[in-house]
């Protein structure tokens, strides 16, 4: 779900201009529409591809989060995703023999980033979900201030962009308790103009003989990660630096996520451990309930 909220009358006209935009991003870096430049790379064979200068931006801040989190967050996992169904009806487990065969293929090091031309080895796919929302705010945020937009609300599943200040102070953006219903929350974050991204093992997940797998694939293993988290917020200025991160600290753990996360000035994270319990680590302002 796509929601874009704006609070003057007069900025109405740029709503329709924003959903275009989410629109033309999805045909540049969906691995899926035919023809974009993610899918281009895919279907090269291992041949050199020329992208957009848009989305060899956006495979840059991919692969420097790859490199900080020791490839925990990796957008070469695509082989590995791709065995994996959390939409059906009635999922199952891959076959083990499949994960090891793709398993090769998974190593943001094997990516070769020239200019606006990627190259990737023979097989080889990349897929930028786990970024390409936070980006795509990122840019409508833009799109907004560009225009005058004084107060804006940009929430794209799980990524909130707030543009500008509330007439009564910081925005107060929910943090959900996993597996409750969306209006069961943890405590608030209270923030100005910025980012606020959640990563969950609730959002995609199928159980298996009362075992969950979650869609947080680990990329040295091809398996939902096993983590002590139970889901990451994380606080930025810039939602695509979120949304990398909300991944990277999940698959790192409540104990290397907090010394990342507090190492990096400017940002913050509320991480939900195994038991419920929500710690708050680096600059953020958390209420609990």
């Amino acid at each position: 779900m796509v929601s874009v909220t704006v609070y003057s009358e007069d900025d109405r006209e740029y709503l329709s201009d924003a959903l275009d935009l989410c629109r033309e991003y999805e045909q540049l870096l969906s691995k899926t529409v035919e023809g974009s430049d993610v899918w281009r790379i895919n279907h090269a064979g291992g041949t050199p591809t020329e992208v957009e200068p848009r989305t060899a931006e956006l495979i840059e801040t991919a692969l420097y989060y790859s490199e900080l989190s020791g490839g925990a967050f990796d957008i070469t996992i695509a082989p590995l995703t791709a065995l994996w169904d959390f939409k059906s009806d009635n999922p199952s487990l891959p076959k083990e023999s499949d994960i090891e065969d793709a398993l090769p293929l998974v190593g943001y090091r094997k990516v070769e980033l020239d200019g606006n031309t990627v190259t990737l080895q023979d097989k080889m796919e990349i897929d930028l979900g786990a970024i390409a929302k936070g980006y795509i705010a990122d840019r409508l945020s833009d799109y907004f201030k560009e225009n005058g937009v004084e107060r804006a609300l940009i929430n794209l599943g799980g990524n909130i962009v707030t543009v500008g200040e509330k007439a009564n102070g910081k925005w107060s953006i929910g943090v959900q308790v996993p597996f409750e219903d969306r209006n069961v929350i943890e405590g608030v974050v209270r923030t100005g103009e910025g980012s606020v991204v959640t990563s969950g093992i609730y959002e995609r997940y199928f159980k298996v003989s009362d075992t969950v797998y979650h869609h947080i694939l680990n990329p040295e293993t091809g398996y939902p990660a096993t983590s002590d988290l139970l889901s990451v917020t994380v606080i930025s200025e810039k939602s695509v630096d979120g949304d990398a991160l909300a991944t990277a600290l999940f698959l790192l753990g409540m104990e290397e996520g907090k010394q990342l996360i507090e190492s990096m000035d400017g940002f913050g994270a509320v991480l939900i451990s195994e038991n419920g319990e929500a710690t708050v680590a680096g600059d953020v302002d958390f209420a609990r309930e």
